[in-house]
């Protein structure tokens, strides 16, 4: 299993640098490191002094480098789902198209980094892989995707199946799903989108695990750089991202970071290992439930009361701070109860059942 890693801050202050950094040092201490880059222009070649494409390069001993290429990756990706459909649908209907017709929608990026880097881990060559990508709210949204498209895919299954429109479809589905799906009724098709679930499910909780994907701040004492780090913190704490610390150049008030440790880093550090006090295991759990105390306890640093919004439907909860949306699943015991009150404390949101 991977650890992936990845750094958030405003541009320019670093980021890039900081991977370069701890890909290097983790490659000198014999662990075997991927560096993944998703950014615009080829910085990351140029500062590595190597050409990169989207299969991995070798860097030095253990380290491994990738530029990834957003044209070059849906034409591999589109095979792959070509020969699928060849080997399971009776009946293909994506044969005549191909991948290097295909443009680049808004999202795809995202949804194709996340992809390769799902592949990457799940293959178990690599002990680190440190994703360097936008740094910013798009690196955050792509971390946060199999959250909500899960959240999309189990409300409108749900949604269209008890509607008028689903019923009366229903008649016209069912031989479509027959021939073309290969499936002989649409329990069999709501099965497999219940799997499709269970994948998007195993995403959401891989995010929120520390011991396999984890976040550090990045900034300078520039007052819009130290506010956008707080902001990205707030931010991944609603994708359950962990955030383990801060790493600074120049001279800011540290509080304003607190509880998370600060590092101060050099301009250009040549390596750079994580201090253990920023192991992301030593990080303040996104949020928590307690049955017996019917209280859900989330982690939303940078936010305030008049930023938050709370919506509950049924047995969810969205928690809105920001321009992010938490879509929270109530376990059984507290699943057919009502909120009866919530208030900030220790930046975190208290909701009671």
């Amino acid at each position: 299993m991977s650890l992936i890693l990845t750094f958030l801050g405003k541009g320019g202050v670093g980021k890039t640098t900081t991977a370069i950094a701890t890909a290097r040092a983790y490659a000198s201490q014999g662990k075997r490191v991927l560096l993944v880059g998703q950014q615009v222009g080829n910085s990351l070649a140029q500062m590595l002094e190597t050409e990169l494409d989207c299969d991995p390069k070798q860097v030095q001993a253990n380290l491994m480098a990738v530029n990834l290429v957003s044209t070059t990756l849906i034409e591999r990706y589109w095979e792959q789902m070509r020969s699928l459909e060849n080997q399971y649908l009776r009946t293909p209907f994506f044969k005549e198209v191909y991948g290097q017709e295909l443009g680049i929608l808004p999202g795809m990026d995202a949804a194709l980094g996340l992809a390769w880097l799902r592949d990457r881990e799940a293959e178990g060559n690599y002990d680190l892989i440190i994703y360097d990508g936008m740094g910013d709210m798009y690196a955050l949204r792509m971390l946060g995707m199999p959250e909500i498209l899960s959240w999309y895919l189990r409300r409108f299954r749900d949604a269209i199946s008890v509607s008028s429109l689903g019923k009366a479809l229903s008649p016209f589905v069912e031989p479509v799903l027959r021939s073309v799906l290969h499936v002989s009724s649409t329990e069999d098709f709501n099965k497999q989108a219940g799997e499709a679930t269970d994948i998007l499910s195993q995403g959401r909780e891989a995010v929120k695990d520390a011991d396999r994907v984890a976040a550090y701040l990045v900034t300078t004492a520039d007052p819009i750089a130290v506010d956008v780090a707080k902001y990205l913190w707030g931010s991944a704490q609603q994708v359950g991202l962990t955030v383990a610390g801060v790493f600074g150049r120049g001279e800011f008030d540290a509080t304003e970071f607190a509880p998370l440790p600060v590092e101060t880093l050099a301009d250009r550090p040549g390596e750079l290992i994580i201090p253990d006090h920023m192991s992301p295991r030593l990080a303040t759990p996104s949020f928590s439930i307690d049955v017996a105390a019917k209280l859900v306890k989330l982690y939303l640093p940078t936010f305030d009361k008049k930023q938050v919004k709370l919506i509950q439907s049924g047995p969810e909860i969205t928690i809105e701070a920001g321009d992010q949306r938490h879509n929270l699943f109530l376990p059984p015991e507290l699943a057919g109860k009502q909120a009866t009150g919530a208030k900030f404390q220790d930046s975190h949101l208290l909701i009671y059942f």
